[in-house]
This record gives structure tokens, sequence and C-alpha cells, in this order.
């Protein structure tokens, strides 16, 4: 059982698997919707969208075991957006300023069946709560002029910058990244994964 596939578009989970000595046959992006459901739940959110993006690429893959993983960002309820605007980068860091706020990871491992029935589904939902210091309008200000928060699941990245944000934080780090490791680590043992001779 050494065949993987990794359903994501996210260096940062790549590079986050080759640190526990993973390295997938493929990388094969899902591309699907990731908007939220009406009155769907943060974690809701993040187990739909794990289970939706590996459900897809397996259809392409059948032969494969098939890892996918979403990362939602929520303050309260509310579902903080993957900042694609300043504008969007700003009010996500004006929320997140001096509050607590939680990080969901949605994993999905697929493990093909035998003659090609329905693969075995694998899954996890991690939780880790974060808390930033209260940030100045200066601090605010340098970092969305890092362009950092691009694309980031509410608008920040604790790998760079931002890490000087945090004041506290409760749980997995490498899930805020944006992939629970341990808990990857975990179920890629369980079903018998097995890295390919020759690669890392």
């Amino acid at each position: 059982m050494n065949r993987l596939v990794l359903a994501s578009a996210s260096p940062r989970r790549l590079d986050l698997l080759r640190q526990i000595g993973v390295t997938p046959l493929a990388v094969d992006p899902a591309d699907i919707d990731e908007s939220p459901l009406p009155r769907e739940l943060p974690v809701q959110h993040a187990a739909r969208l794990a289970a939706e993006k590996a459900s897809a690429v397996a259809r392409r893959h059948p032969d494969s075991l098939v890892l996918a993983a979403d990362t939602v960002v929520a303050c309260g309820r509310r579902i903080l957006p993957k900042a694609e605007t300043e504008s969007q980068a700003r009010t996500c860091l004006s929320l997140l300023s001096g509050r607590r706020h939680r990080v969901f990871g949605g994993v999905v491992l697929l493990v093909p069946a035998p003659g090609g029935g329905e693969p075995r589904v694998v899954e996890r939902l991690v939780r880790t709560d974060v808390t930033f210091k209260p940030l100045s309008h200066e601090e605010v200000a340098d970092y969305l002029a890092s362009g950092e928060w691009q694309g980031k699941a509410g608008g920040y990245a604790i790998q760079g910058r931002a890490g000087a944000f945090v004041r506290w934080l409760g749980g997995s780090y490498s899930n805020v990244v944006g992939l629970p490791l341990h808990e990857v680590a975990g179920m890629l043992h369980g079903v018998g994964y097995r890295p390919p001779v020759g690669l890392p």
C-alpha cells in the first residue's frame, strides 16, 4: 500500500507531508466549490470539504490512497474566508485581534477496496485554539503590505510573520499551517501505507 495521491493544491500541505517522510506519487487538486452552505457550522464545513475533495480525486485514481484536507478558521460560528483581497484580510485580522479563535482541520483518507468496490473512509477532525494579541494599526498595515495573507484561511499564515501575533496556542500547530501531522501519520500507518523505496 504505497500509492498515495494528495488531493490539494497547497504547497504547505505537500511540505508538511515531506516533513514526516511522506512524498505522494501524485498531487491532484480537487478543484471543487468551497463555498459554505447556508447555516453550515465551521466544523461541518471542514469535514464536508475534505470528504468532497477526496471523493472527487479518488474517481481519477481508483487504485491509490487519496488524502484530502481542509482548514477552516472560525471566529465564533463565523467561517472566515480564504482572503483574496486586502479588504478581506483586514476584516479577518480585525476580528481576530485580541481574541481566541478556532482552526478546524478536516482530513479524509480514502483506501481503495479490493475488486473495485467503494473505498474505505478514514477521517479525522482536529481543532486548534489560537489567541492573537491585540494588533495595532501599524502591525495590521505591515502585515497586509507583506502579502502573506493572500489565499490564507482567516487572512494569515502562522508559519510566517503572523507567528508573532500568537499569544497562546492549544492543540496542533501543524493543523493551523494546513495539515495535522500527528493524526495524518497515524491514519497512514493504520492503513498500512509505506513510502515507496527510493523516495524520501
